[in-house]
């Protein structure tokens, strides 16, 4: 008998959340109804946030952060270039001009030293912002990189799409907490820590960046008698709001999340902690199995006060030293039924970039590049799978 393909990341999905599903479309509410402000109200209690809006992916939560922070034309923020390509298309789509950082060559993580270099190269642009990535569900260094953008009038979103449920810290500060930040974008796309189908959120402690996010989600439209401009039109003649009433002062894009999503989004948010669990189990697994192929294939190291809430099982290997190419890897790893996937191209070396901003010299963000693979994870497998994995990668190296 064939053994079971192995992904590089998969979906889990059980009873309870399909029939949490059905439950909304026996409903009344198939979209902008209860089940999206229940998901919001766990999400903050999940993560510490004051507010949570939630929306139709990690994109548009990139998005409507960048709008919502009061970004726009004219402005520019920092990107680091190990990352998906969302990171900056989503400030691009909003008008924002971006500067792509190097990472440690070893995380690919950003580094205040990397923001320092990426300011030296802004020229005469007007540099707002800074997008932090928790690449693969490790976390850099909050704390200092708040601290160097806090004195120089610079803001923190950070792009959390890969950490949720990472913590750091000796306070063990939860990704999404915005303690260090103004605001936390995620995704819950099926290879993330949960499953909603498609869909993101922005947590977030500022009242007035969640609800100019709540308005930019769905179309840039206000029904609130505070907002309204046009009282000749918006008012009854007793002075009451007329119900039916809305207006548009900016546009923005349907970025909304449907209450069909919601409700499975907020069903596997209740099995995060043993997601999340199992997800340390198996790198546990793969550390002490992945030894035995060291220094040919490594993992980089982990600050001792972080506690990563594992996206990928991301590692590093020597294709000089083995004498194959990472493609041939792969290959033979997918004919012994073992899938994998390089995560990420630098984002400055696709196309558009390239075009708009030039050759940029990023030696970290390439060297990581050069050496990364992602091998399976996510909650089904079993620590026999992980043993499969590594058993058909000692072979392929060696072959």
């Amino acid at each position: 008998m064939s053994q079971t393909f192995l992904s590089y990341g998969r979906h889990t999905i059980d009873d309870d959340d399909i029939a949490a599903v059905v439950d909304v479309l026996r409903s009344d509410w198939l979209t902008t109804g209860p089940a999206v402000e229940r998901f919001e109200a766990a999400l903050c209690e999940e993560t510490g946030s004051e507010h949570a809006v939630v929306c139709n992916s990690g994109t548009a939560a990139l998005y409507l952060a960048t709008r919502a922070a009061g970004l726009k034309a004219g402005d520019t923020v920092i990107v680091p270039a190990m990352t998906f390509a969302a990171t900056a298309s989503a400030n691009l789509l909003a008008g924002v001009e971006v500067v792509f950082s190097d990472v440690d060559p070893l995380t690919g993580l950003m580094r205040v030293s990397d923001v320092e270099e990426a300011l030296a190269r802004r020229g005469q642009q007007k540099v707002r912002g800074v997008f932090p990535v928790h690449l693969t569900g490790r976390i850099g260094d909050p704390a200092a990189l708040h601290e160097y953008a806090e004195g120089r009038g610079l803001m923190i979103i950070e792009d959390a799409c890969h950490a949720l449920g990472t913590r750091y810290g000796n306070a063990r500060h939860t990704v999404g907490a915005c303690k260090h930040s103004l605001a936390a974008c995620f995704s819950f796309h099926p290879v993330k820590a949960i499953a909603m189908g498609e869909g993101g959120a922005v947590t977030t402690n500022s009242k007035r960046l969640a609800e100019d996010a709540r308005r930019l989600r769905n179309h840039g439209m206000t029904h609130s008698p505070r907002e309204l401009q046009r009282s000749e039109l918006a008012l009854a003649p007793d002075g009451s709001a007329n119900p039916w009433y809305y207006e548009i002062a900016e546009i923005s894009h349907n970025l909304r999340a449907s209450d069909i999503n919601c409700a499975l989004a907020a069903s596997q948010l209740k099995k995060l902690g043993h997601f999340l669990g199992h997800r340390r189990a198996l790198m546990e697994r793969y550390r002490a199995r992945l030894a035995e192929l060291s220094p040919v294939v490594t993992f980089a190291p982990l600050n001792a006060d972080v506690e990563p809430g594992w996206h990928l099982c991301a590692v590093r290997i020597d294709f000089e030293a083995i004498a194959i190419d990472r493609k041939t890897l792969m290959e033979r790893l997918r004919e012994r039924g073992i899938g994998t996937q390089v995560h990420y191209l630098p984002v400055n070396l696709h196309p558009f970039y390239r075009d708009r901003y030039g050759d940029i010299d990023l030696p970290g963000a390439w060297n990581y590049y050069q050496h990364t693979l992602s091998l399976p994870l996510f909650p089904a497998m079993t620590s026999a799978d992980v043993d499969r994995v590594v058993d058909e990668l000692a072979v392929c190296i060696t072959c």
